[in-house]
């Protein structure tokens, strides 16, 4: 059962869980198919993603005429706030900061490399990090994205030397990825009220 965090006609925030896809698949388990059967509707529609192995809040459209637009709140960088829970496998020399790179995302492997130069494919990539808590020399930081990248926080981080626990892929060894969507702020793409929505790390 997936925990639903809010719901009206136009959306739903929910959990999504680690180890399942957040957008629609014919190949393999994914969310909006749990979904479409929990909440025994026909139509959810993907407005952002969140890697399979990473768990956390998510928003998902439940009107095919708002899609587009709340798909347009989502990424409104002047009104909508994303916060991520990752513990890494060190502790930063600084407590808080920003990093500022330049990503390319290599399909055919799934995953991503800080590159020093802009050329076909590359992006350029931003968050904003502060260190929670520190315990046995692994820092659990608050993480808000000013950009969306694919493992944007994942390979950031790894090119600094901090991969994020369980993030085989990356340099952070096996297990659960400690990685979590926590936060979402929004503005209602219908009556432009703020909705926020919280969820518990790791739940």
């Amino acid at each position: 059962m997936i925990k639903i965090l809010f719901r009206d006609r136009y959306m739903v925030f929910c959990v999504k869980p680690e180890g399942i896809l957040s957008q629609d698949s014919e190949n393999a388990p994914n969310l909006p198919d749990v979904l479409r059967e929990q909440l025994g509707t026909s139509y959810v529609g993907t407005v952002h993603r969140l890697d399979r192995e990473a768990s956390g809040v998510m928003v998902y459209s439940l009107d095919p005429k708002i899609t587009g637009k709340l798909t347009a709140a989502f990424a409104d960088k002047e009104n909508t706030v994303k916060e991520y829970r990752a513990l890494l496998t060190g502790v930063p020399e600084d407590r808080c900061g920003e990093l500022h790179d330049l990503l390319y995302h290599d399909a055919k492997r799934n995953k991503t490399y800080v590159v020093d130069r802009m050329r076909k494919g590359v992006r350029e990539a931003s968050l904003y990090y502060e260190v929670v808590s520190v315990n046995d020399g692994r820092a659990l930081v608050s993480v808000r994205l000013f950009t969306g990248r694919t493992h944007q926080i994942r390979a950031q981080f790894a090119s600094r030397g901090l991969p994020i626990c369980g993030d085989g892929r990356y340099g952070g060894g096996s297990g659960r990825l400690m990685l979590s969507s926590v936060r979402i702020s929004l503005l209602h793409p219908v009556t432009g009220e703020r909705v926020e929505v919280r969820n518990n790390v790791f739940s």
